[in-house]
């Protein structure tokens, strides 16, 4: 396991990046992750939207949404999504959120 340093504190990641603590998340680590990961300098409102549901959906149900169930409640199609974060939902979205790395979802 690796660890990223934000804000002055060391954080768990695992090899590809995701969060181990997603109690450690923030929208200021949102940003960094979005930057320095995924390539994005600005969040947009439609990337805090997939943000936002993945974060939500994923504390409800400890689990990344299915991507069926993304699309239909973001209103965002899978090429828009694909255009915001361009490695993907699973890969992209869900490290940005917080959330472990998913397995067999979105």
């Amino acid at each position: 396991m690796s660890e990223i340093e934000f804000n002055n504190q060391k954080l768990p990641v695992d090899e590809d990046g995701f969060l181990q603590e997603p109690d450690k998340w923030s929208d200021e680590l949102a940003a960094f992750f979005a930057k320095h990961f995924e390539g994005i300098d600005k969040m947009t409102e439609e990337h805090w939207k997939l943000v936002k549901y993945l974060r939500e959906y994923y504390l409800k149900y400890n689990i990344a949404p299915p991507i069926r169930m993304l699309t239909k409640q973001t209103g965002l199609s899978l090429d828009r999504i694909y255009e915001l974060f361009p490695s993907g939902p699973a890969k992209g979205a869900c490290k940005i959120a917080g959330l472990p790395k998913p397995t067999g979802c979105v």
